[in-house]
């Protein structure tokens, strides 16, 4: 917690933004349910803006904001950015706002606008209407049928045996990147679901 709200602190002055200078309480409920790692940095960062006057605080009930701040108020990337989005959408907010590295991973999530971001600024201009972010849209069927084209060789073989509803094991030299072999472990999830 304490090197958190360093962080925070640190990121805010770096950011031509006030630190208060009176006891500040953030409360992270429900108690009940553990709060670990340092994907609330920018959360807390915002809220102090907001309860302080700095920001306008119409958008911040309809978007969720997750990320790490470093010192200079740089956004690093944070975990579990895809069950986050998830929940958003299933608690029907507008949009989530993420470290830019995480943003694709999030993007696969329909009916929610993803905003991957690089600082603090950002989100504060954001916040305050002074700039528009991109948003993040990944076409998940687009990419899984590109995927397919590029595995077409490595795919062909494991064809036969679909038929008798089982693999013995899949061997392949070309595949080189960890998106093709995600997307070839997905193809083969499905043919054994298919099959069985």
């Amino acid at each position: 917690i304490k090197e958190s709200w360093h962080r925070m602190e640190t990121a805010i002055r770096h950011n031509g933004f006030e630190m208060p200078r009176k006891k500040i309480v953030i409360n992270l409920s429900p108690a009940d349910i553990r709060k670990e790692g340092t994907a609330y940095d920018l959360t807390g960062a915002i809220s102090i803006l907001a309860a302080s006057g700095q920001i306008e605080t119409d958008l911040l009930d309809k978007y969720i904001i997750m990320g790490e701040l470093s010192l200079d108020g740089t956004i690093l990337p944070i975990k579990g950015a895809l069950p986050i989005a998830i929940q958003a959408r299933k608690e029907k907010f507008k949009g989530f706002i993420l470290p830019k590295q995480n943003a694709r991973e999030a993007g696969i999530v329909n009916k929610l606008k993803v905003y991957g971001v690089e600082t603090l600024s950002e989100v504060v201009e954001f916040i305050n209407g002074n700039r528009e972010l991109e948003q993040t849209i990944i076409d998940t069927r687009k990419q899984f049928a590109e995927q397919q084209e590029k595995l077409e060789g490595t795919v062909a073989w494991i064809k036969p045996w679909e038929k008798k509803g089982f693999l013995i094991g899949v061997v392949w030299d070309e595949l080189v990147t960890k998106e093709q072999n995600r997307w070839l472990y997905y193809y083969l999830e499905e043919t054994l679901k298919a099959s069985v």
